[in-house]
This record gives C-alpha cells, structure tokens and sequence, in this order.
C-alpha cells in the first residue's frame, strides 16, 4: 500500500473514531470529554483550513454543545478524502506554511501535518476515554485494531 492510501484510510479511521466517541458522549457527556471532543473536531477543521488556505473558522477550543459537534465532526470526512485524492506522493514533501493560533509562523511538510491531525485527535480521544472511565462511564471502543477486524472501515 502507498502512502497515500495508507493516509486515506488512517483518515477514515479517524472518522470513525470521532463518530464512535461522538456516540459515546450523546447521553450525557462528562463536561470535559466534550470539550475535548470540540478540540478535536475543531483542530481538525483548523488544519484542513491551513492546508487549503481558508480562513480560520473556529477557535481552537470552541465550546460547543454535543449537536454542534456532531454537525462539524459529519462535515469533515469527506472534505479530507477529497483533499487526500488531490495529492501526489511527492506532495507529501512539499511545505505548508501558516500561522499558528500564536499569531507565529511555521513551516511543516504536507506529510507531517497530515500526521500531525491523526495523531492529535487519537490522543485527545485517550483523553475522553480517561475522563469518562473516571467518571463511570464507558468510553467507546476506538482501537485501530478493532476497527480492522470488524471491517468498519475500507
């Protein structure tokens, strides 16, 4: 498998990640695990938006109701898939320079970036799943794994 549908189904996973945890938080979210949830979402949209230069829509930690994340987390996927279908490999390589919410300005690789979104919002999940375990609640179950066995994602 290439890279590029290696990423393509890193980020399908991703969705269903955030649409599973989204599920686990719809009867009665701890108030940090929402939040959480909206710093995933939203950091997903800031990114998506540096790397197609849009302008910043969200703030980074937005304090949004479970219905508001869920309306955001449903718009995502398809705006990565057809972002990551554009690229070549060697896109992979080429800089993306933004402004940060620090008002600084850095310069990654398209590559890294797009690693830097997967990995951001799976250690946010771990973050939810913690809170609502301390809370007695029952997080859901988002392991990679899990979701290749059960065959949830392409």
């Amino acid at each position: 498998m290439d890279l590029l549908a290696h990423l393509q189904r890193q980020f399908a996973y991703d969705a269903w990640a955030n649409q599973e945890t989204l599920a686990s938080l719809a009867s009665g979210a701890p108030p940090t695990s929402l939040r959480f949830m909206a710093h995933v979402i939203s950091g997903e949209w800031l990114w998506l938006g540096r790397l197609k230069n849009w302008k910043q829509a969200f703030s980074v930690w937005p304090e949004w109701t479970w219905e508001e994340c869920e309306a955001q987390a449903g718009k995502l996927p398809p705006l990565w898939q057809e972002y990551l279908r554009g690229l070549r490999p060697a896109s992979l390589e080429q800089p993306a320079t933004y402004t940060n919410s620090k008002e600084e300005t850095w310069t990654n690789t398209i590559g890294d970036v797009l690693t830097h979104v997967l990995l951001h919002s799976a250690y946010h999940r771990g973050q939810i799943a913690t809170d609502m375990r301390a809370a007695g609640l029952t997080p859901a179950y988002t392991d990679y794994i899990h979701a290749v066995r059960q065959g949830l994602m392409p």
